[in-house]
């Protein structure tokens, strides 16, 4: 495997995903299935898991694949591998609000180092090149062909009028007491990976996720954010967020523009 031949092949699987997801979204009814942890699954995220395991699967036969969808490769124990969210964002899907997004990233020595964020509905689409760096890409969205991009960078930012970009149905005191503790011009809500996107695009400034997050909800997003120029940390001790953890759980974390100076949890 190398970067030249895995940046192609997950932009090509997100696209594709993304298009069956779109056939389901726009639907009449679709049926909506609870799992064993009480969080919601639709046929579009088993459609967009199986298409894009079965690509990875075939292109890359012998790297360690990890998908929130498929249960036994939970168990899977390694620091580089390939993690896979095929709808992060099942509620915002479920409620038609649009803000769900493909993920798919590499991880190496515990590091996101690649990534796609594609969010379909809102016509988006987030990843980073073979070098690391990372684009926004403009459209048409063709599986074939990239269309136009443009590089993306973290933003400036004013300490005395931060953006702040929080989870739309995740929202909580201790989040906004977080918040708080900064001088922020505005805040946005946003569903999913896309949060990291929009720190990524200098759209916001800082992302504090205080609740409860696992590695294919935010591996993707991270690669995009850390090819912009941005960093993720954890929430309590601001040491890197890192990945290849025991369950795939992550602990608090916040994801910022390094002018950001952040204050403690």
């Amino acid at each position: 495997m190398t970067y030249d031949s895995l940046v192609p092949v997950i932009r090509r699987l997100a696209i594709e995903a993304g298009e069956k997801i779109m056939e389901i979204y726009n639907s009449d009814d679709f049926d909506v299935k609870v799992k064993s942890d009480d969080s919601p699954v639709t046929a579009a995220d088993e459609a967009a898991d199986a298409l894009i395991s079965a690509g990875l699967r075939a292109a890359f036969p012998d790297l360690m694949l990890v998908t929130e969808e498929q249960s036994e490769s939970h168990a899977a124990k390694g620091d580089t591998f390939l993690i896979v969210d095929p709808l992060d964002g099942t509620k915002e899907f479920i409620n038609r609000r649009g803000d769900f997004t493909v993920n798919i990233a590499l991880v190496e020595n515990g590091v996101p180092t690649r990534g796609v964020v594609y969010a379909p509905a809102r016509a988006r689409m987030f990843f980073t090149l073979a070098d690391g760096t990372s684009v926004e890409e403009t459209g048409p969205f063709d599986a074939a062909a990239v269309g136009g991009t443009s590089p993306i960078r973290v933003a400036d930012s004013d300490n005395a009028a931060l953006m702040v970009v929080a989870s739309k149905s995740h929202r909580d005191q201790a989040t906004d007491d977080y918040i708080g503790k900064y001088n922020v011009k505005d805040s946005k809500s946003a569903g999913s990976s896309l949060k990291f996107c929009l720190v990524a695009t200098g759209e916001a400034d800082l992302y504090p996720r205080v609740g409860r997050t696992m590695e294919w909800d935010t591996a993707a997003g991270h690669a995009v954010l850390l090819g912009a120029g941005g960093k993720v940390v954890r929430f309590d001790d601001h040491t890197p967020l890192t990945y290849g953890k025991e369950g795939f759980a992550n602990p608090f974390f916040i994801a910022y523009a390094p002018a950001v100076e952040l204050k403690e949890a």
